[in-house]
Parts: C-alpha cells; structure tokens; sequence
C-alpha cells in the first residue's frame, strides 16, 4: 500500500478578509485531499478572524 504524505499549508492572515474565504476554498477543493490548513492571525484589524473556520475543519477531514 502507498501512502500519500500529509501536505501542510500554511495560510498567514493579516488584512485580507476579503480574499480570504476564495483562499481555502481553493485549498480545500485541490484534488490531493491529504492536507491540514494552518491558519496564522498576524494581528489583522479586519474580520479576518471571523471567519467561520471549523466550516473548513470539518470539510477537510
């Protein structure tokens, strides 16, 4: 059996609420599903941080 190696993505987020959502879409819907999304909040000032991100938790795993 081959195993497919866990790809990490590192997603840093600082004043980019409103392309932030189109991002891990794009993430999310690659055709290699073996990934885990590392989302870095660098002090954003926009609603960054209100992104719903458990919605992506859940559709990755």
């Amino acid at each position: 059996m081959i195993s497919k190696s866990l790809i990490s993505v590192t997603v840093p987020i600082c004043k980019v609420e409103k392309y932030l959502s189109k991002s891990l879409d794009s993430i999310v819907n690659q055709t290699y599903k073996d990934i885990e999304i590392i989302i870095v909040d660098d002090g954003s000032t926009d609603s960054c941080s209100e992104v719903n991100k458990l919605d992506y938790f859940y559709s990755v795993t």
